[in-house]
């Protein structure tokens, strides 16, 4: 046994699934994702982004690799994830919901300026976000999360942190899901929900703090940096509509 923990909603989704094999979507020596149920679900070590759709684990090595495959590497038995013969024991439940955001991140002056890649990968950007630019940024990029599905991450998240629904964009980005990675369809989600990784929630506290600006635009290749243009637009919008 492996104990871990996890986000309220992951421990419920585990729960909800019958036994049996999951399939693994990427493996490496700091992180595994897997599918469960149509959304992935990731293990995370100490050295990995703490997605809000993953378990955590205070293992630093995860197998990568070397680690076995087939039907043995990953199974849910009883509501509990197993990698490599390991049930994953869920203890202690985190919290990756967006904070508040203070009144003052939506007072004063913002300028958002894209950085090259989102220029470069995605194109301009607005900041009251519609349907259209979501059917056009979603699943625009490289990787396990695309750049445009990160700019439109940050983007929701600060509504969420603001208590502003956006129905529109929420549809659109559903009916769009389809068109990028499992990991980065179910982190959309997550956004949806309100659900962002620990440096995301660390900036929001403190949005004019240089060191955790720093720290979220380091998060990935360029996650994190699509991840905070996409929340600096939302403060321009905010902004617009309190003005």
């Amino acid at each position: 046994m492996i104990p871990v923990s996890a986000p309220a909603r992951v421990r419920e989704h585990l729960r909800a699934q019958p036994d049996g094999p999951v399939r693994v979507l990427h493996r490496g020596r700091d992180a595994v994702y897997v599918e469960v149920a149509g959304r992935c679900v990731g293990v995370v070590g100490p050295r990995a982004t703490a997605v809000p759709c993953a378990l955590r684990s205070r293992s630093d090595h995860l197998g990568g690799d070397s680690a076995p495959s087939g039907a043995d590497a990953a199974y849910l038995r009883q509501g509990v994830l197993h990698l490599d013969g390991a049930a994953l024991s869920i203890g202690r439940i985190v919290d990756v919901r967006v904070p508040r955001l203070p009144d003052t991140a939506c007072s004063g002056t913002l300028q958002a300026v894209p950085p090259a890649a989102v220029t470069e990968h995605v194109g301009s950007v607005p900041s009251d976000l519609g349907p259209d630019d979501v059917a056009r940024m979603v699943g625009r990029g490289d990787g396990l999360t695309p750049l445009g599905d990160d700019v439109i991450c940050g983007w929701l998240a600060i509504h969420r942190a603001a208590g502003v629904e956006t129905p529109d964009v929420d549809a659109a980005v559903r009916a769009h899901l389809g068109r990028t990675t499992l990991l980065s369809a179910t982190l959309l989600d997550c956004a949806m929900h309100g659900e962002v990784i620990p440096e995301f929630a660390a900036w929001v506290a403190a949005t004019d703090d240089p060191d955790r600006t720093a720290a979220l635009a380091a998060v990935g290749h360029t996650s994190g940096a699509g991840m905070l243009h996409g929340a600096r637009l939302a403060l321009t919008h905010l902004q617009g509509v309190a003005a």
